[in-house]
């Protein structure tokens, strides 16, 4: 018995040896992968979080297993196709507090399904492709954003989960109808469908040129008609001037119908 209970004893401290060496280079294998200027730990997942690192560009060497990223408070100024497109566990993605103006088409290819919450507050973007948040399942954060009001930030917006939420927080910096400017964007969409708004243009200008045509037929009449007027005046005039002479009957019926 007093064999068995030191190999059972000499067992468990081995076990416990060999757990705490496969956590050690767990660990130093997670901390050798974090991106330059982040600090990596885990609680629920890996987290990473690179705020205020002087970062210009998104780190390309982010760890598959990150959960929570956070990038917030750089000088990132583009996120480009399909940079999160191996960060398969991604749920929350912090881009806030950047100089971010230009989201690519596929920008978010990858992730937008298991993205719980992206925030874009406090950027530069003024609009974006029209796919840019196709399959976006997350409560997306943009306000704060000089956005330009047209029918392809609606198209965006209705394509995003939660767009109610997130249009009511969108301020048109510039927007193709002058009225809508400084006023949110789900008041502007409720006036006006700003996707129509190129077909009603188009339908204006064909009536424009209608009545333009039809102004210069009528005009043209008119002074057919008026032109015709003084050259019978002239000629009757000239008539009148001739020398007198005996008319004959018929001559007469003939200068009445002229007249």
């Amino acid at each position: 018995m007093h064999l068995v209970d030191l190999w059972l004893t000499r067992s468990l401290s081995m076990c416990l040896l060999l757990q705490s060496f496969v956590l050690m280079i767990l660990c130093f294998h997670s901390a050798s992968m974090c991106p330059k200027g982040c600090l990596c730990s885990h609680s629920g997942g890996l987290n990473v979080s690179c705020s205020n690192a002087n970062l210009k560009e998104i780190p390309r060497d982010l760890p598959p297993e990150t959960v929570l990223l956070y990038l917030d408070s750089n000088q990132i100024t583009s996120i480009p196709n399909e940079i999160f497109k191996d960060l398969h566990q991604l749920r929350v993605l912090n881009l806030s507090k950047n100089g971010i103006e230009f989201i690519d088409e596929h920008a978010f290819k990858g992730v937008a399904e298991t993205l719980q919450t992206l925030d874009l507050s406090d950027n530069r973007i003024k609009s974006v492709h029209k796919n840019a948040f196709n399959n976006l399942k997350a409560r997306a954060r943009i306000a704060n954003n000089p956005w330009h009001c047209d029918c392809t930030l609606q198209q965006v917006l209705r394509s995003m989960a939660s767009n109610h939420e997130t249009a009511n927080n969108v301020i048109c910096k510039t927007s193709v109808l002058d009225e809508h400017a400084g006023r949110p964007f789900l008041n502007a969409a409720n006036d006006a469908d700003l996707c129509n708004l190129p077909r009603k243009t188009t339908d204006y200008a064909m009536l424009v040129t209608m009545f333009g045509w039809f102004t210069m037929v009528i005009s043209y009449v008119v002074y057919y008609v008026r032109q015709n007027q003084e050259d019978a005046r002239r000629h009757l005039e000239y008539l009148k001037s001739l020398p007198s002479r005996q008319k004959k009957p018929d001559e007469a019926d003939d200068i009445s119908t002229v007249v």
